[in-house]
C-alpha cells in the first residue's frame, strides 16, 4: 500500500519527475543541481520531488528500486518512464517535454 501522500504527488495532471535517492549516495548527490535546472527550465509544465529510500522504504520497495538514483515520470498516477543512473537536464527536460501535451 502507497502512502497517501506520494499518491497524491503522483496524480498530478502535470509530469511528475521523481528523484529516488539516499544522502550517503555518491552519484545521488550530482541529481539535485540537474533538478534545480530542470525545474528552471521547466517551470509550471512539471512538478520535481525526491524520496529518500532510506526514510521512504515502502515507497522504494513498492516501485522495486534497487539501484540509486533511479528516475521516474508520473503522471495522473501512471509511472510512463523509469531509468536508474544519473542523467542531465538535457536529456529530462527532452523526456519531460513528451509528456507534458
Amino acid at each position: 500500500m502507497l502512502n497517501n501522500a506520494f499518491v497524491k504527488i503522483i496524480d498530478s495532471e502535470k509530469p511528475v519527475l521523481v528523484d529516488f535517492y539516499a544522502d550517503w549516495c555518491g552519484p545521488c548527490r550530482m541529481m539535485p543541481p540537474v533538478l534545480k535546472e530542470i525545474k528552471n527550465r521547466m517551470g509550471d509544465q512539471i512538478q520535481v520531488f525526491k524520496v529518500n529510500v532510506d526514510e521512504h522504504t515502502d515507497v522504494a520497495a513498492h516501485f522495486q528500486v534497487s539501484s540509486i538514483p533511479t528516475l521516474m515520470i508520473f503522471k495522473k498516477g501512471q509511472l510512463l518512464w523509469r531509468e536508474p543512473g544519473v542523467k542531465n537536464a538535457a536529456q529530462l527536460q527532452q523526456l519531460l517535454q513528451q509528456f507534458t501535451t
